[in-house]
């Protein structure tokens, strides 16, 4: 089935009136770097005066919530806390109300704050993080006796700017115990930041990933899980839900694996030539030039 080209106001009108509930990806739809792009603030009170739910969905486990709740209100987006939903806070939402992990368990973080905030948020107990005893060298003693906790049910890994050869020794060796579970944020191969690209949570996991031989639960973009954990705490119906993204293989790939209608935008990273040419086996149901065209339902 192709992808529904929004180009007249009765397409736009039609579109807004299948749904109750819109998904957000951020940059590239709302935003490239610090620029908001045209009329996104005017679109997004728009949709909201309209009766609708909005969320905001990003596959960032380095930054705390605040930090991006911080960029919106810079750029002149007023956005609830509750609105946001990143990796990290996706996985400790999939912990404990999805999976329902134990509370005499502890998680054994490779990640930063962000993750350490959201897991605090949601009482569940860690270790590792941005603990400064980790951040060191490994020494000949570690290897004849890598102190363990017991308590660890679970492995979570984030993007961790300090990653070190000890981190993950002491990842794997919690690991080798298959009653762990092992969770990774997001499988983004880079990150992009000041206008160029870094290693991203997937090349941080990698390592992990070839040396235990798991299989990880991802808890971002574009797998399912993501949005287990958003729906336990911002309830939706699905039927009537849509998630605009500007990635085919990221945005509208979840989409398709929740179980949800996607609208792809032109104004980032996918254009309108994978859909003319069909050159991908991933289609959008819609597809429009940018975010701020939604202002043509209006009835001005």
């Amino acid at each position: 089935m192709s992808a529904k080209h929004l180009i007249t106001k009765s397409d736009y009108r039609n579109f807004l009136s299948k749904f109750d509930t819109f998904l957000f990806d951020c940059d590239g739809v709302l935003w490239k770097g610090t620029e908001l792009l045209p009329n996104v603030q005017q679109t997004l009170n728009f949709i909201r005066l309209k009766g609708k739910s909005i969320a905001f969905v990003t596959n960032n486990s380095l930054k705390p919530r605040e930090e991006y709740q911080k960029k919106f209100m810079e750029l002149g987006l007023d956005v609830k806390l509750d609105e946001i939903f990143n990796s990290s806070y996706s996985a400790a939402l999939y912990l404990k109300n999805v999976i329902k992990f134990p509370k005499e368990k502890k998680i054994y973080i490779i990640g930063g704050e962000g993750l350490e905030k959201e897991l605090n948020r949601q009482g569940i107990e860690y270790i590792g993080g941005t603990d400064p005893s980790e951040r060191r060298d490994i020494k000949t003693e570690d290897f004849e006796n890598l102190k363990l906790d017991p308590s660890v049910g679970a492995v979570l890994c984030g993007l961790d700017l300090h990653i070190n050869y000890l981190k993950y020794s002491r990842a794997l060796r919690y690991l080798e115990n298959e009653k762990v579970l092992f969770l990774i944020t997001n499988s983004d191969s880079t990150y992009p930041a000041s206008g160029g690209l870094f290693p991203g949570t997937g090349s941080c996991s990698a390592p992990l990933l070839n040396s235990s031989g798991r299989k990880a639960i991802f808890l971002g973009k574009p797998n399912p899980e993501m949005l287990q954990a958003i729906e336990s705490k911002f309830k939706f119906n699905k039927s009537r839900t849509c998630f605009i993204g500007d990635r085919i293989d990221t945005d509208i790939l979840f989409a398709k694996n929740s179980g949800i209608k996607s609208c792809l935008v032109l104004t980032g990273i996918s254009k309108e030539d994978v859909i003319l040419k069909n050159t991908s086996n991933i289609m959008p149901d819609y597809y429009m030039e940018m975010l701020g065209n939604l202002l043509n339902a209006d009835d001005i």
